[in-house]
């Protein structure tokens, strides 16, 4: 059995709580509302609940996958609750977000796959929350592009679907999906003209030529924005940890993103797909300035 590899001191955190945390974590259990932030056993709860952020996860907490790197709960789902999409967006507005988050399990085990719960959930949150930018991390919908097409035309703010891994480790942790299945659905999200985002770990095993070979393809498929967080083996029954990035690394990465044509990276880590989701606010502010030149 391999040693275990030790975390290092720059990824120790404090779990800090403040009245907006206390708050957020009051919204979210009276509404019966899932976060990704405590199935996906996120280190960044503390701070983002504190600033009174967090990532609602549609569909339930039950996901028909199982990936090897995921802390999300797979089996067979409960049917969807119909409420949820105006849960979701009346926490949205008690929380008084500029900009809001969402991601889901996959629910492969519905006709649509899910994609119309998703439609009636972005236009919850835009009827309730006029002002308020929306950001959605989807499933691949199985590659299915008439699904991910609904999606786009409830016109969400931001479109991110994660790569996750390297194209070599992608089938050793992913149960699902595939690498050139996830391109396409980045390629099909950023050809209607949607800020297009896609976020990975790092510290699975790979080189760093093969995060580069990553950055790539992604910018191939024109996706406008890069996430770069460290993999953190949530139990030991999932897949472990190869090695612990540097800080220095992380910066490396973000440089050589930037210079490939990425036109945001964020790359730490402690990083992950929606940390800082706030900052795109501007960014989707400069697409649009631009756009209307």
């Amino acid at each position: 059995m391999p040693e275990r590899v030790r975390k290092p001191e720059w990824l120790k955190i404090s779990i800090g709580a403040n009245e907006r945390y206390t708050e957020t974590k009051r919204i979210v259990e009276s509404h019966c509302l899932h976060t990704i932030c405590s199935s996906g056993r996120c280190p960044n709860m503390g701070e983002c609940w504190g600033k009174g952020t967090a990532t609602f996860m549609i569909g339930g907490n039950i996901c028909t996958r199982c990936c090897k790197f995921c802390n999300t709960a797979s089996g067979k789902p409960l049917p969807l609750d119909a409420d949820e999409p105006t849960h979701v967006a009346e926490s949205i507005a008690l929380m008084k977000l500029s900009h809001a988050v969402v991601t889901s399990v996959d629910r492969d085990d519905l006709p649509d796959l899910g994609a119309s719960h998703w439609v009636r959930t972005i236009r919850e949150i835009k009827r309730l929350n006029p002002d308020t930018t929306v950001e959605v991390l989807i499933p691949d919908f199985q590659g299915r592009k008439e699904l991910v097409a609904q999606v786009i035309d409830a016109q969400p703010e931001i479109i991110s679907h994660n790569m996750e891994t390297v194209r070599r480790i992608s089938p050793l942790v992913r149960s699902a999906a595939k690498y050139e299945t996830s391109l396409e659905v980045l390629r099909q999200i950023a050809e209607s003209n949607t800020t297009t985002k896609s976020g990975i770990m790092v510290g699975l095993g790979e080189t760093p030529e093969e995060v580069e070979e990553l950055m790539d393809d992604l910018r191939r498929v024109d996706c406008h924005i890069l996430t770069i967080g460290q993999y953190l083996q949530p139990t030991h029954k999932h897949y472990p940890v190869a090695a612990y990035i540097t800080p220095e690394q992380f910066a490396l990465y973000r440089e050589k993103g930037l210079k490939k044509g990425f036109q945001q990276v964020e790359s730490a880590p402690l990083v992950r797909s929606s940390y800082h989701a706030e900052k795109q606010i501007h960014f989707i502010q400069k697409r649009s300035k631009i756009g209307n030149i």
